[in-house]
């Protein structure tokens, strides 16, 4: 299951170079995770400094 940014979110941009996959994108200030490209890895997890990011 993908991982998901929560609203806790600050759009600082640091998970989306940690993504392997290029899963992470930005949409209308709000960064976003495509299920289709996450590999459920975790990269993103520890890079994100207010623990936005969470297992699905």
């Amino acid at each position: 299951m993908a991982h998901k940014i929560s609203d806790a979110c600050v759009s600082c941009g640091s998970c989306v170079g940690d993504c392997p996959s290029e899963a992470i994108s930005e949409k209308d200030g709000q960064y976003q995770i495509d299920p289709e490209k996450c590999t459920d890895c975790g990269a993103c997890v520890s890079t994100c400094p207010t623990e936005a990011i969470s297992a699905g």
